[in-house]
């Protein structure tokens, strides 16, 4: 099974989610359709998927979820244009 870490975006780039899961492509539409009307990611509109990463390890994407949460955001945004400079929504990528 895979685990992912992820970093989600809003439309104007202001607010970063970093998050975990085992079924990404359920995770970003729960966050797209805003399914929990009261979650982070609901309040602030955060529906794009700037980037993910992949391991077999669940304890591994747990310890890399909280390094990417401790980072600051110049940091965040390294991360992101280093594989997506043009921060575009990779969920059609995942469909």
């Amino acid at each position: 099974m895979n685990y992912y870490v992820y970093i989600m975006t809003n439309t104007h780039r202001t607010v970063l989610y970093t998050g975990v899961t085992n079924d990404l492509i359920r995770r970003v539409y729960e966050h797209k359709n805003h399914l929990d009307k009261h979650s982070f990611t609901a309040q602030y509109n955060v529906e794009n998927l700037v980037y993910y990463e992949t391991t077999s390890n669940p304890e591994a994407a747990i310890a890399r979820e909280k390094q990417i949460k401790g980072w600051n955001r110049k940091r965040k945004e390294k991360l992101i244009e280093g594989k997506n400079p043009k921060w575009v929504d990779l969920y059609e990528t995942l469909l």
